[in-house]
């Protein structure tokens, strides 16, 4: 027998326990996944559901995959986790802002986070190489990412002087990566000129109060971001203001640029931790991960929109470029 298809077939029994006693049962083993919205999280609960296809888990016939969408507001993390708890789902996926919430109602359900900063900063885990307890995922290291990407647009903006920093004050992490970003602002010379949101409602008010007074935003990504994406995005052409992101996404729909780890990847990533654990392996004993490739997106359309001229160095540099 060829090794590639021993270690087939003993993927194949060791998968065999869970497909039983889902026969037996008739209760397919089940994730619940937690997000912001379906739109915003279209692509990457779609990497996340086809690689898990790929470990052998099809959703309908060998893995039930629950869908719950927060729309952005932290009081629904409660409530969603109480249903996970209800439906007795094997696994929760979700991103790190929601894990503190989420871990309170459903503590004995193992919980991974496709996306997190500062994962031991934000206290999700004891440490990346030993997370303890029942939480485990991929830090995305905004964190240290925050200072490239204001590096990038002061390159492309070398007139850049007051920058805005748009985040969530009532997330931790956003919070943390606003703080980095602030100090290798100041770093950099840059007037500073804090954002903060706690709500829908406040996204609209911040950017008229805002009005001329920065010449670029730097926008620290969560849920509450994500599902309004839209809208962001909107009032900052608006107000003709450039804006970057840790995301790919977000320049695709319209910012300027982008700059970090590519989030459909570490969704499609955290399929594997959910795999595991659907097989019997504890969060617990699984390292966090971080991710080695990070993708720089520049959308010349938008670019074009606001006037301004991205220098070749940048363009020479982009994963991507849209036009």
């Amino acid at each position: 027998m060829r090794r590639r298809d021993f270690i087939a077939l003993l993927g194949g029994a060791v998968a065999w326990p869970l497909a039983a006693r889902a026969q037996q049962t008739g209760r397919l083993p089940t994730v619940g996944f937690l997000g912001a919205s379906a739109a915003g999280f279209a692509p990457w609960a779609a990497a996340f559901a086809a690689h898990l296809r790929e470990l052998g888990w099809v959703e309908g016939r060998t893995v039930a995959i629950e869908y719950r969408w927060s729309e952005g507001r932290a009081e629904r993390y409660a409530e969603i986790a109480a249903e996970f708890v209800q439906l007795k789902v094997d696994v929760i996926l979700t991103v790190g802002s929601a894990v503190p919430i989420v871990k309170q109602t459903a503590a004995a359900i193992p919980i991974v986070f496709a996306v997190a900063i500062d994962p031991v900063g934000a206290g999700l885990v004891s440490s990346l190489a030993k997370p303890g307890g029942n939480v485990t995922g991929l830090s995305i290291q905004a964190n240290e990412l925050a200072g490239k990407r204001i590096e990038v647009l002061r390159e492309v903006m070398p007139q850049l002087r007051r920058l805005a920093i748009l985040f969530n004050a009532d997330n931790t992490q956003p919070v943390l990566e606003m703080g980095e970003a602030q100090g290798e602002a100041r770093r950099l010379g840059l007037e500073i000129i804090p954002v903060a949101i706690r709500r829908a409602d406040d996204i609209a008010p911040a950017f008229q109060n805002l009005k001329t007074k920065a010449d670029a935003m730097y926008v620290a990504v969560d849920q509450l971001i994500v599902a309004n994406r839209p809208s962001i995005l909107a009032l900052a052409v608006g107000e003709r203001l450039p804006t970057v992101f840790s995301e790919r996404d977000f320049a695709k729909a319209g910012a300027l640029m982008s700059y970090g780890p590519s989030y459909a990847e570490l969704f499609r990533h955290s399929a594997d931790y959910v795999d595991k654990i659907l097989r019997g392996t504890k969060p617990a004993d699984m390292p966090v991960e971080q991710p080695t490739k990070f993708e720089l997106v520049v959308n010349l359309a938008t670019a074009k929109a606001l006037d301004l001229k991205i220098p070749h160095s940048v363009l020479a540099r982009a994963d991507e470029v849209i036009e």
